[in-house]
């Protein structure tokens, strides 16, 4: 059966994590989900990802999960923009997660970056998911 969004499933599994208390999750891996890992790394929701190698072209992130006194870094993490309904924005109406405390992951022409990148750099895209 084929998997209509990954990366939706991607961010489920790293929220059922997070609940259940995991330490780490496993994902099947793509490069759009190793840019998406590489800012939650970078802003330090995630304590960091590695790839496992299957063979056959199959391989898989093995992602460890971020707590802070016992509660995860991690308090939300959502799709925005979904395979039904893709949500665009310009720079200027980029949205900001609990009033900055958040952010909002976007795939822009010059890449996948959080929103305060994107505002830095000029440049709107496709809202991926808001992590706060």
């Amino acid at each position: 059966m084929t998997m209509t969004d990954p990366l939706g499933d991607m961010l489920t599994r790293i929220r059922n994590g997070a609940a259940r208390r995991k330490a780490s999750v496993s994902t099947p891996a793509s490069k759009l989900r190793a840019r998406v890992l590489d800012v939650l790394q970078a802003e330090g929701y995630i304590r960091g990802y590695s790839q496992v190698d299957y063979g056959n072209g199959k391989s898989e992130f093995t992602i460890e999960l971020k707590y802070y006194e016992g509660a995860s870094v991690i308090r939300e993490i959502g799709r925005v923009s979904k395979p039904g309904r893709r949500v665009y924005v310009s720079v200027k109406s980029i949205p900001q997660v609990a009033n900055g405390l958040g952010i909002t992951i976007l795939s822009t022409p010059k890449g996948v970056m959080a929103d305060h990148q994107a505002r830095e750099q000029n440049v709107g895209g496709e809202v991926l998911c808001s992590v706060f």
